[in-house]
């Protein structure tokens, strides 16, 4: 049975801190990466279709062959409202009928899980991972030292670094 590990994160943007993680799932076949196009809890963000280019350009660095940039999410949304983490898992459990499907999420939405819509039915249905990142190197870190005009190449990966430099979106 094919293991996909599904990522979800903002991504706002990718870090070397998601990196870490994703290090962390090579034993699963495939991870997918899923930046979230609407943020359930009101998360002000980059653009979706920005934050989809900066995931690209972060998978390109990391030169595995087992992770992609999940586009679920776009099916799913409807203007005005949230993508639940139930739904993706439902709609992904269409899409890999003969996969086991693994919920990987950062331990600050572990606290907060109680709060995901149908948090109850996703743990009775499918496996959910807290993976904490081993390089503590968080998005919030990266938006700050380009707010204050300093280097972000120790933060993340090359081309997202020359991106953001280049387009100064924060």
């Amino acid at each position: 049975m094919n293991k996909i590990a599904i990522f979800g994160s903002a991504f706002n943007p990718p870090s070397l801190g998601h990196k870490s993680v994703i290090e962390s799932l090579s034993h699963f076949d495939t991870v997918l990466l899923l930046p979230s196009i609407a943020h359930a809890w009101g998360k002000n963000m980059l653009d979706y279709a920005i934050r989809c280019e900066l995931v690209d350009l972060f998978i390109d660095d990391l030169d595995v062959s087992n992770v992609e940039r999940c586009q679920i999410e776009e099916q799913l949304h409807q203007p005005g409202e949230s993508v639940t983490t139930f739904a993706v898992l439902e709609a992904l459990e269409q899409f890999y009928p003969d996969s086991e499907l693994t919920f990987v999420m950062g331990p600050d939405n572990l606290f907060s899980f109680s709060k995901f819509y149908k948090a109850e039915e996703i743990l009775s249905r499918w496996s959910v991972l807290s993976c904490p990142e081993k390089v503590q190197v968080r998005s919030t870190d990266i938006r700050n030292a380009l707010i204050d005009k300093k280097p972000i190449f120790e933060l993340t990966t090359p081309k997202v670094s020359r991106k953001l430099a280049e387009k100064e979106y924060y």
